[in-house]
């Protein structure tokens, strides 16, 4: 055969994914959490559910996966006021959440009232909505 030139490598077609669809074991078991989650989860969250898979899995690991998740378009953010954004699958359809204030979880609920345009002030157009319910999940209120 013949030998490479000294410095020279061979090349190889590039097959690397890009960064944000790399699927690492931290990725796998993050997007899992999400997954099977009842409701979008904060940071904290998936942080804590996924560690149980994965072992010395770090926040800040969560994060990056969290936002290149995002950036492909595979889970989205769910921004409630005042609270850090939380992550859902980005393929659950039109539903609405309900945010408990005593143990702080976020549930999905699919019901929905419909079309909302006739609250909008006139002249305004309405593109889309967001509803919260805030008060006690089941178990909080079972405590009660």
């Amino acid at each position: 055969g013949v030998g490479l030139e000294s410095g020279a490598s061979r090349a190889y077609p590039a097959v690397e994914m890009p960064p944000e669809r790399r699927l690492t074991r931290q990725r796998v078991a993050i997007r899992k959490v999400i997954t099977d989650a009842d409701g979008p989860l904060s940071p904290n969250e998936v942080h804590e559910r996924a560690s149980a898979e994965v072992e010395h899995l770090g926040l800040a690991t969560v994060y990056r996966a969290l936002n290149a998740m995002v950036e492909a378009g595979d889970i989205k953010a769910v921004e409630l006021p005042g609270q850090t954004p939380r992550y859902e699958s980005a393929d659950l359809g039109h539903h609405h959440h309900f945010h408990c204030e005593r143990c702080g979880r976020v549930f999905d609920f699919d019901g929905c009232p419909g079309d909302l345009v006739s609250l909008a002030p006139e002249g305004f157009v309405v593109s889309s909505h967001d509803i919260v319910l805030y008060g006690m999940c089941a178990s909080c209120a079972a405590q009660a």
